[in-house]
């Protein structure tokens, strides 16, 4: 039977995510001669490659990718059984990682947020911005404890709750000549030059197939990656966006003088879901973060 320590399997991850085991030395303070030492180790124990060497540095072959995919399980199994058998002697004390996608952070996240560690201090969150489909692949990889994501991205075998809605809006600058209107129709805005949000790739695209099924174009002035800067192209008349109406919020509708119009369309609401792997093996300080989030959606 194969048994391979955790120190060796941190240095596995460090050299993976690194790209050089020199800079995973450098990371793990162990000296590079003593990290290639581990790697050979392994790679005799398990009789087969596990890095490809290059100019360049070193990436993981397909026996090293699964090699870091469960030990990055293995390692985050040991830290859930620490971080259990501590929470019997201290109550609710622990870490939790949530991965998150930008409307989340942007609409309600720091906010729920703020509200749980008042009610528990001892618990610390981290936090990580990423895409939907890469909320999911590291939930799989076990780089986290709770992914909050959209519902259309394929979730596998996680396990998933039903969590908020958001709804996509029209926003134009406050004098522009549709702000006054109630709500608005997608095919309204062909006409408009539209700004597009680089992080917002799905609803580009399902915009995009929308538009050419009623044989138009959706035209784009130009991509930016955060709200904020959205909201300064808008203010500036370069173009419109469509954006969630909750991200935009009133406090930015004054500041950048903004009108945010609802779009009459069935899939202009959108809904988060939140994700973990398995829901029976989560430690209690991240079961107690679902409930809060669970507890302080608002009311329909």
């Amino acid at each position: 039977m194969w048994q391979i320590d955790q120190v060796s399997l941190r240095l596995f991850i460090a050299i993976c995510e690194e790209g050089s085991i020199a800079r995973a030395a450098e990371r793990e303070f162990i000296a590079p001669s003593a990290v290639s030492r581990r790697v050979a180790d392994l790679e005799k124990l398990v009789g087969l490659p596990l890095l490809s060497r290059s100019q360049r540095g070193v990436r993981a072959t397909p026996a090293g990718v699964a090699l870091l995919k469960h030990a990055r399980l293995i390692m985050r199994g040991h830290e859930r059984l620490q971080a259990e058998l501590s929470e019997f002697g201290a109550g609710t004390r622990g870490h939790v990682r949530v991965l998150a996608n930008i409307s989340s952070m942007v609409e309600f996240l720091p906010e729920a947020l703020s509200q749980f560690l008042k009610l528990n201090p001892d618990i610390r969150v981290d936090v990580e911005e990423r895409v939907s489909v890469e909320i999911v692949r590291g939930l799989e990889e076990g780089l986290a404890d709770i992914g909050i994501c959209r519902d259309f991205v394929s979730t596998g075998e996680l396990d998933v709750t039903t969590y908020r809605s958001d709804h996509l809006a029209l926003v134009v600058p406050a004098d522009h000549a549709l702000a006054t209107e109630a709500s608005i129709a997608f095919e309204r805005t062909l006409d408009l030059d539209h700004l597009g949000l680089a992080l917002n790739a799905s609803v580009n695209a399902l915009m995009e197939r929308i538009a050419l099924e009623r044989g138009r174009q959706l035209r784009y002035r130009s991509f930016v990656s955060t709200f904020d800067a959205a909201y300064r192209f808008v203010q500036a008349g370069l173009a419109v966006a469509i954006l969630p109406r909750e991200a935009v919020g009133n406090v930015a509708c004054e500041q950048y003088r903004l009108a945010v119009i609802p779009l009459d369309e069935p899939w202009a609401e959108r809904r988060f879901v939140i994700c973990v792997r398995d829901r029976a093996a989560l430690t209690l300080p991240a079961t107690r973060l679902i409930e809060h989030l669970m507890a302080s959606r608002p009311r329909p």
